[in-house]
């Protein structure tokens, strides 16, 4: 039962390919196409192609360096360069409406109470919930509540740890924790206690 929760769970995500891209942890790539709106003058909405420079090209904006940022960076750029062409600041939303499949795989683990612990090929985008899946799901002894993500930062060393309740994602919460993994993250499903 639990396995064809999550299958429906990974087919949910799956349906809004592009909802991963529009966290605040992404960062553009080059290949990604974004839908720019710009509330005050509809002549300025239009979607443009990251070039493979990682530039954009926006009127009366210029261009502007869009890979490695963030969409919020990359709106209240575009924002502060149309503000002398306004009365007042405008209002401006970029969202992605397509990703570069560059096709990477990078490696990820996944250990405890899984189908398939070990070591996963996960593409570039993929989040935890999609790597559990990859791992054959939670097995009937998972701890559903504890689910760990724990990530070492490579320029300080440092562990950062992130915690995620599928329970809640089951019921139909949302999924504020979905955060895109990175090269070596670790999964831990540990193993329920007697009560839990």
């Amino acid at each position: 039962m639990r396995l064809v929760s999550l299958l429906a769970a990974v087919v949910m995500l799956l349906s809004a390919p592009f909802a991963w891209a529009q966290s605040a942890n992404y960062r553009i790539q080059p290949g990604d196409q974004l839908a720019i709106t710009v509330l005050e003058d509809d002549s300025l909405n239009r979607t443009v192609l990251v070039l493979p420079d990682g530039r954009i090209s926006v009127p009366l904006a210029g261009t502007i360096q869009a890979s490695g940022r963030t969409v919020d960076s990359v709106e209240a750029t575009i924002a502060d360069r149309l503000a002398s062409n306004f009365a007042v600041r405008p209002s401006v939303f970029v969202s992605i409406t397509g990703v570069s499949d560059t096709g990477e795989t990078f490696p990820i683990y996944v250990v405890g109470k899984v189908t398939n612990p070990g070591e996963h090929e996960a593409r570039v985008g993929t989040n935890l919930l999609q790597a559990i899946a990859l791992a054959g799901g939670l097995d009937r002894f998972a701890a559903t509540k504890r689910i760990q993500l724990r990530r070492t930062d490579a320029s300080t060393g440092q562990e950062r740890l992130y915690l995620f309740n599928y329970n809640a994602v089951e019921r139909g919460g949302t999924i504020q924790s979905m955060i895109t993994l990175r090269e070596g993250d670790v999964i831990i499903v540990p193993e329920r206690h007697l009560f839990e």
